[in-house]
C-alpha cells in the first residue's frame, strides 16, 4: 500500500514562524496546481495499490477550489486502486472556511479536515501573523462540526507571552467543539524566519522550557482524562480517530510526495524531494522531466530514523524488530545505551517494547539521539 501526499505552496500571507516551502504570489497557483497534476502522471508507475490515504497539505490548499479537487480525486479513483475506506485529508484555514465550501469538498470525496487554528487568542494569532481571528477560528469549527464527522484542530504552545492558565482556556475551547483529534506542537524557532529574527533583535521573548513543559503536561493530563490516545508525542486521538496518514509515515511505509519540494519515500532504503522553487518546478514537469535530489538510507539512517519515531509512538519501538531488521549488533547496541540510561527512569522496557516514560515525554527527541549510531 502507498500514500499520497500534495504539497500546495501557496498562502494568502507568510506566518512568521514558517520555514516551509511556500509563495503569496496566489496567482500562479493554477499554474503550479496543473504541473501537479501532470508530476502525478510522470509518477504513476511509483503509485504502490491500494492507496489508503490522500493528503493535501502546504501551504494552505484550501486555496484549492473544491471543483479541482473533485477533478483529481476522481482521475486518482479511475487510474489507480484505492481502499474504500482512504482516508482524504485537507489541511484548511479557518478565514477559507463558509458553509458551502464545506459541503462541496465533501461532495468531492474530502473526508477529513485538519483546521489550523492554532490558537484561539487575536493576541497569538497577530504574533504569528495569522490570516484569521479568533472569531473566525470559531466559526469555522461550528462550521465543521456540521458537516464532517473526522476533523482535527491545530494548536501551538509555548507562545510567547502565555502561561499555563491561558494556555488551558485554549484547550477548553477547542474542546467544546468535541473534536475527535486534536494536533498540538511546541512553537519553534526556525532559521530564516520573521519569528527568529524577532527574537534574535530581542522584539520577542520565548517563555521557558520549564513553562513550555508544563504546558504540554496539562495537555496529555487532559487529553487521557478525556479518553483521548495519546498515539503519537503531538497527537491526540480518540479511538478510531488517529490519522492514517501520519501513521502510516511513522510507520515507514511509502508515500509520494507530489508539488515543489515535497518529500517520498519508498518505503526501503530511497528518499527524494522535488526541487524548492515554483518556476523550475513548472519549467521541468512541462517539459515531462522530473527535478529532484535523492538520496539512498543507510542502515544506521533507518536505524536511527526507527528510534526516533519509534519513541514518539505509544507503541514504543520494538528490539526483535531492530534485531531482525538491522542484525543482531544494532540490538546489542540499543541495550547498552538503554542500560546507561535506566537509572534515571526515562525509559522503561514493556516487555520487547522500549517506552519513555511519562514524566520524560517532552523530552523524547532529546533523548531518542541519545540512542542513535553515530
Amino acid at each position: 500500500m502507498s500514500n499520497l501526499y500534495f504539497h500546495f505552496p501557496f498562502c494568502k500571507q507568510a506566518c512568521h514562524y514558517c520555514n516551509f516551502h511556500f509563495s503569496t504570489a496566489i496567482k500562479s497557483k493554477d499554474l503550479i496546481w496543473d504541473a501537479m497534476i501532470k508530476e502525478l502522471q510522470l509518477r504513476s508507475d511509483e503509485v504502490k495499490s491500494p492507496l489508503e490515504s490522500i493528503y493535501f497539505g502546504g501551504g494552505s490548499p484550501s486555496l484549492i477550489s473544491p471543483e479541482k479537487i473533485d477533478s483529481l480525486l476522481k482521475k486518482i479513483k479511475n487510474q489507480f486502486s484505492v481502499l474504500n475506506t482512504v482516508e482524504i485529508t485537507l489541511e484548511v484555514n479557518p478565514d477559507d472556511v463558509t458553509k458551502n465550501y464545506l459541503i462541496e469538498l465533501k461532495q468531492a470525496g474530502i473526508n477529513r479536515l485538519s483546521l489550523g487554528t492554532q490558537s484561539f487568542f487575536d493576541e497569538d494569532l497577530k504574533l504569528m501573523n495569522r490570516a484569521h481571528n479568533s472569531d473566525q477560528a470559531i466559526e469555522a469549527l461550528e462550521n465543521v462540526t456540521n458537516q464532517f464527522q473526522n476533523f482535527s484542530i491545530d494548536l501551538i504552545y509555548g507562545m510567547p507571552n502565555s502561561n499555563i492558565t491561558s494556555w488551558e482556556k485554549n484547550i477548553q475551547r477547542a474542546l467544546k467543539f468535541n473534536p475527535p483529534h486534536i494536533s498540538a506542537y511546541a512553537l519553534t524557532v526556525e532559521k530564516k524566519t520573521v519569528l527568529y529574527d524577532q527574537i534574535k533583535n530581542k522584539k520577542i521573548e520565548l517563555i521557558s522550557d520549564e513553562e513550555v513543559k508544563e504546558q504540554y503536561d496539562l495537555l496529555v493530563l487532559k487529553m487521557n482524562t478525556l479518553g483521548f490516545v495519546n498515539y503519537e508525542f503531538s497527537n491526540f486521538g480518540k479511538p478510531g480517530f488517529f490519522s492514517i496518514n501520519n501513521q502510516n509515515y511513522w510507520n515507514g511505509k511509502s508515500y509520494i510526495g507530489i508539488g515543489p519540494s515535497a518529500h517520498s519515500y519508498d518505503g526501503d532504503v530511497l528518499r527524494s524531494w522535488n526541487i524548492s522553487n515554483n518556476q523550475l518546478y513548472v519549467k521541468s514537469i512541462s517539459s515531462g522531466e522530473l527535478n529532484f535530489e535523492k538520496e539512498k538510507l543507510s542502515s544506521k539512517d533507518l536505524y536511527n530514523e526507527y528510534i526516533m519515531t519509534g519513541l514518539r509512538k505509544i507503541e514504543g519501538l520494538s528490539l526483535s524488530y531492530v534485531k531482525i531488521k538491522f542484525g543482531k549488533p544494532y540490538a546489542e547496541y540499543l541495550e547498552a545505551q538503554v542500560d546507561k540510561n535506566l537509572k534515571s527512569r526515562n525509559f522503561y522496557w514493556d516487555g520487547d517494547y522500549l517506552k519513555i516514560s511519562q514524566k520524560a515525554k517532552f523530552l523524547t527527541d532529546g533523548l531518542a539521539a541519545d540512542l542513535f549510531r553515530i
